[in-house]
């Protein structure tokens, strides 16, 4: 115990005083790589370390006391290793008084040979990550150091490494037709959908049964005035506990202007979210009850018997908390959904969810004699919440979608997740028809609004099913930007796939040769406005036809693929800090937020062949014609500035 608490306090500190610029470097072995060639994409990369006096490392495995000797990683995922490393140093055979067991350690200098193949360009410097423990007479220390080696032979990249562009000038385009400030998702539209979740919400067990109990506790406790008063509290009170729930987001680390864009693109994020939902899901069919643990509940519930203002808080927020398996899974989405335009975004769709809440008990406690109107719970709230689980699972596998599209998996293509929603729409109909497989037990009645929802999952149903084809139907543009792109595809020809470059060094080639502007199209896997763009407004005819004008390259700032270890390095920004480009997606964000000083998706820019600003960008244009208007103002700039 002792040992573990010294190894993190000492940890702590230098990690503080790296931090505070006490120190250059406070590891306790310092690395020097280099990268010998032995065959045509064969090299033999030799690491030598120098240990700090009065220390020792482990360098090779010791399985008895759980220790792993020396490891290297490399962020290139195409870089092989090739046979086992060798590791030469000073050892010997020490009472090692951190373990209290006699151990092989290694002091002053060790030397580690590992041979790797690699394809593509070889760079002039190649990282590798290097792991292992060391340990004084009383503490053990892990290490993990970032370590270049320099390759024989090896090219220096550095221009299709390109991030600031000196000739694109966002303040002085040539035309001055277009937005200068690119349009986000309106934060009115944000509020709209939480207010239609918190709709949504109110329909569910969790929630439902609770508006007449809490109206009647309010209304029959005190006097009418005072009743009234009380329920508009309790609202207001549900509505503020939604809105908290944002303020987090804004006090996340500044300075890097995509990370809010990073949580909610993150793989590993959405990979979390699929599981949620899906044990969600399965809540809802009733396998299971899912709750908070009780003693939360009860001791908020607890406050609330007050009587003060502080006790109706506390009984809004015991409402939030055992509706909690109810709510999650929307907050959960509206969380994913909203990040990427920021914490106030957020806020708004919080905001909606909690006043749509919060309504029905102020205006039940405003007219009582309308709680006489609300359907009595029964078996109906069963079958909403079953529903809602077939919900819950279609939106599953967006969330794994999202995570597969980013990643570049290749498991839920187009057509997979199309397939998937139709199933789920299928199993809804058919549930709510109680037809087998889902035939109930009891007697089931259908009234108007069952029969209106049981056609409208029909007809939603039947109109998904043509999205599995190959052919002109699939279009489907009535959801454009939830499923995945045309061109991911389990087809070789999808029908309107019209796969665009990728890489902005080959458009500026190809923009030379053919003497054409260039239409950057800065989006990602998971933006939602990027695709209802590329399939709403794209293909009409007349766009089309001016775009066939330009050098089209999409730009994908979400891209988690590693970049080939030759294009790897880290960009010092203009405030002075530096940023590891590891990955597309890095690249492209710092492409875009350092020439357009903007990281909105999607993004539109107009460039000439020699990377001046032809006009103003924009963002998301729904409207055709005014997004045609755009690009024929920057084609005419264009051809007036070849004259």
């Amino acid at each position: 115990m002792h040992t573990r608490k010294t190894s993190f306090l000492l940890t702590a500190f230098l990690l503080l005083l790296q931090f505070a610029g006490f120190a250059q470097d406070s590891s306790i072995v310092q690395w020097k790589g280099t990268g010998k060639k032995i065959a045509e994409g064969q090299y033999e990369l030799h690491f030598t370390g120098t240990i700090k006096s009065g220390w020792h490392l482990y360098a090779k495995t010791i399985a008895a006391l759980q220790i792993e000797g020396v490891k290297i990683n490399f962020s290139d995922s195409s870089i092989k290793k090739e046979g086992e490393q060798v590791v030469t140093g000073n050892f010997k055979t020490i009472n090692d008084q951190v373990f209290a067991a006699s151990t092989e350690i290694t002091e002053g200098i060790i030397s580690v040979v590992q041979k790797i193949s690699l394809a593509g360009a070889i760079p002039s410097k190649l990282k590798a990550e290097l792991l292992y423990n060391v340990a004084n007479n009383e503490t053990l220390l892990p290490e993990e150091k970032k370590v270049e080696a320099d390759m024989e032979g090896g090219v220096d990249v550095a221009v299709s490494n390109r991030i600031l562009i000196k000739t694109i000038d966002i303040a002085s385009p040539i035309a001055k037709c277009g937005d200068t400030v690119p349009q986000g998702k309106n934060i009115w539209q944000i509020f709209l959908i939480g207010f239609l979740g918190g709709l949504i919400a109110l329909l569910t067990p969790c929630v439902f049964p609770m508006i007449p109990l809490t109206v009647s506790f309010f209304t029959n406790k005190s006097s009418r005035r005072r009743g009234i008063i009380n329920a508009f509290i309790y609202g207001f009170f549900i509505f503020l506990i939604y809105v908290l729930l944002s303020v987090p987001f804004y006090f996340l680390p500044k300075g890097n202007e995509e990370i809010l864009n990073s949580i909610s693109t993150s793989p590993w994020l959405n990979i979390i979210f699929f599981a949620v939902f899906i044990v969600f899901a399965l809540s809802f069919f009733g396998l299971y009850e899912i709750t908070l643990p009780s003693s939360v509940a009860n001791r908020a519930d607890a406050k609330s018997n007050t009587g003060t203002i502080l006790g109706i808080f506390f009984m809004a927020l015991t409402l939030a908390i055992v509706s909690f398996s109810c709510t999650g899974p929307i907050l959960g989405s509206l969380l994913v959904g909203a990040l990427d335009g920021g914490a106030i975004n957020l806020t708004a769709g919080l905001a909606g969810f909690g006043l749509s809440l919060a309504l029905p008990f102020a205006l039940f406690a405003l007219f009582p004699q309308l709680l006489s109107s609300l359907p009595k719970s029964g078996g109906w709230l069963k079958e909403v919440k079953v529903v809602l689980g077939f919900i819950e699972l279609a939106m599953a596998i967006k969330f794994i979608s999202n995570a597969d599209l980013t990643q570049h998996w290749g498991i839920i293509k187009r057509e997979i997740f199309i397939g998937f929603w139709v199933l789920c729409g299928l199993c809804t109909t058919l549930y709510l028809l109680n037809v087998p497989p889902f035939k109930q037990k009891y007697p089931v009645k259908f009234s108007k609004t069952k029969r209106f929802f049981t056609a409208f999952f029909a007809v939603v149903t039947l109109y998904l099913i043509p999205g599995v084809t190959n052919t002109k139907y699939a279009k489907l543009s009535f959801i454009s930007g939830f499923p995945p792109p045309y061109c991911y595809s389990i087809y070789d020809k999808p029908y309107y796939c019209d796969e665009p470059l990728k890489d902005y060094e080959e458009a500026v080639k190809l923009a030379k040769e053919k003497n054409k502007p260039i239409l950057i199209d800065f989006t990602g896997w998971n933006c939602v406005n990027c695709r209802k763009m590329e399939e709403n407004v794209w293909t009409k005819p007349d766009v089309k036809n001016l775009m066939d004008k330009f050098i089209l390259v999409s730009l994908y700032v979400d891209d988690r693929q590693k970049l080939p270890a030759a294009k790897q390095f880290t960009y010092k920004l203009a405030d002075g800090t530096t940023k590891e480009i590891v990955t597309v997606g890095d690249k492209w964000a710092t492409f875009e937020t350092e020439n357009f000083k903007n990281n909105a998706q999607p993004l539109y820019a107009l460039i000439t062949p020699d990377e001046k600003l032809i006009n103003n960008p924009v963002g998301y244009t729904p409207d055709p014609k005014a997004y045609q208007q755009w690009l024929q103002c920057g084609l005419d700039a264009f051809e007036r500035s070849k004259k």
